[in-house]
């Protein structure tokens, strides 16, 4: 019986085998070159022609691995693997890098065509005495949209395309209520074929004849509605009607007149080291970007520290043998390391709150969340408590590590207890326990969640409308991302990130560096 069931695995694995193996081999093929073939109609599509080679060889490289049985062994291990990486790091890293040199924000998120078709519809406003259309959405024969309209002044009709306006015997439009009905030569669009033919109509003009053209208001009215801004393809500017000011490209995704004003919307461009010019240059975003970033290496090393220094001594004390209940302490300590952090914070937040049970228990009056140091000692305590059973589990496993044999030739040559944790406890301890803490002040430096989720970041600071007291880089450029300026500044939001990679790479490889100290001292 034993032996049947150690050697079932290797049945079940042998069951994959032969053709069985083969059939799985060629579906997964299938798949991936399925996939493949729609990327590649994607990116034809938007022209991205040096990608497509690229897929194009990948994907016949992978065929070419997985059908050919000898040497390429052990790529056909290596390549999932590979897979992953560039999907979830490399790709990942690279883009964060590439939009930090960009101008990709609120304003900023299209391409410099789209952009232009954008300011040209934004130009348009209502004519002065223009005039008001009942107006329904229709194909014709070649399937392209036109407008049935009729004049609301004079009851003529009229169907106009983006070549313009012609006129449209009475007799072929039927209208009901005031609503066009129907009309011979061309097939009325309704019901459901109107779902979605919002963003169409919303770009679609009718030119009636200078700078005016008919645009719809929704789907069964429209206006004639005239230019305010005229763009010239051969000079790439914008030339305003009434008072001829020229709005040319600044080089930085816009249209900038020389008075300094800017045509919405813009387009995304890279823009060079003028994201990582604007933490060091521009005081609205150094000097809070540098409060915060102080308090971030104080909270971090703080909770660390703290949390080292409490779970070591916990570690220590029930590690006594003999000791009572020893074992319902080291669970009960366990307790906030074995629940999710996310939920404890949102606790934490409640008894935290003004007022709250902490205050009710203690009979004080301390704005925990709300005031600027009570809600950092909040954020770091809150922090501790979840950090110290991570710490007291490894200080534990790593005391009971250490050799009784050199405690107890230490107290042979007269150590006291004090010494005796200085000169060997605490040096074998550092060596397991120094990269752990290492580890851990990266993630506190990064901790995204203790913040947001107790305090979101505040008080607010009442030198930012952005950073909050609390703040540390990562919740900062959060808010940055999602919450900046005229809205959204995802390329501000990538500097940071890559300036707060360079810190903890930094620091980590230094702390590092310094832990072979220990190591040779051991």
């Amino acid at each position: 019986m034993r032996a049947t069931a150690r050697s079932l695995p290797t049945r079940a694995i042998t069951v994959f085998s032969g053709t069985v193996g083969v059939a799985l081999k060629i579906a997964f093929l299938s798949i991936v070159n399925a996939i493949a073939i729609w990327a590649a109609v994607v990116l034809l599509d938007h022209h991205k022609w040096r990608a497509v080679v690229l897929l194009l060889f990948a994907t016949a490289a992978i065929d070419a691995i997985y059908l050919v049985r000898r040497w390429t062994l052990p790529l056909k291990f290596l390549i999932p693997g590979t897979v992953f990486l560039l999907a979830f790091q490399v790709i990942p890293v690279i883009y964060t890098i590439n939009v930090a040199f960009t101008n990709y924000s609120t304003g900023h998120i299209l391409s410099k065509s789209q952009a232009i078709a954008g300011i040209k519809s934004n130009s348009l406003t209502e004519a002065e005495n223009g005039k008001s259309y009942t107006m329904a959405a229709a194909r014709d024969k070649a399937g392209g949209l036109v407008l049935v309209l009729q004049d609301e002044d004079t009851g003529k009709t009229y169907v106009g395309s983006r070549s313009g306006l012609r006129p449209l015997p009475r007799s072929d439009v039927t209208i009901s209520e005031g609503d066009i009905t129907g009309v011979r030569g061309y097939h009325l669009l309704q019901g459901t074929e109107l779902v979605g033919l919002d963003t169409e109509l919303s770009a679609f003009t009718v030119p009636v004849g200078g700078a005016k053209a008919i645009q719809p208001q929704g789907l069964d009215s429209a206006v004639v509605l005239e230019r305010t801004l005229r763009y010239d393809p051969k000079t790439d500017e914008f030339i305003r009607f009434k008072d001829g000011a020229v709005f040319r490209d600044n080089g930085r995704g816009s249209f900038v007149s020389s008075a300094g004003q800017e045509l919405e919307p813009g387009w995304k461009t890279h823009v060079g080291g003028r994201n990582f010019g604007r933490i060091i240059h521009s005081p609205l975003i150094r000097k809070p970007f540098l409060q915060v970033f102080v308090w971030t290496l104080a909270f971090a090393t703080l909770v660390v520290l703290f949390s080292f220094a409490l779970g070591l001594l916990l570690a220590i004390t029930l590690n006594k043998p003999g000791l009572a209940l020893q074992r319902t302490y080291r669970a009960l300590l366990i307790i906030p390391y074995a629940v999710p952090a996310f939920l404890s914070l949102l606790v934490w937040q409640g008894l935290l709150n003004d007022p709250g049970p902490v205050n009710h228990l203690f009979h004080t009056n301390i704005a925990w969340l709300f005031d600027v140091w009570p809600a950092r000692a909040a954020v770091i305590l809150v922090s501790v408590w979840l950090t110290v059973p991570y710490f007291f589990l490894v200080s534990l496993g790593a005391l009971q590590s250490i050799p009784a044999e050199l405690i107890e030739a230490a107290r042979v040559d007269g150590a006291g207890a004090l010494q005796v944790f200085r000169k060997v406890t605490l040096p074998l301890l550092l060596v397991a326990v120094a990269p752990l803490m290492i580890a851990s002040f990266a993630f506190n430096f990064n901790n995204f969640n203790n913040i947001y989720l107790l305090t979101s970041g505040g008080p607010a600071m009442g030198n930012s409308p952005i950073a909050g007291a609390t703040d540390i880089l990562i919740s900062y450029t959060y808010k940055i991302a999602f919450a900046a300026g005229k809205g959204q500044d995802y390329g501000l939001a990538s500097a940071i990130g890559i300036f707060i990679f360079f810190v903890v790479a930094t620091i980590s490889a230094v702390s590092f560096s310094r832990t072979k100290a220990l190591e040779n001292l051991a």
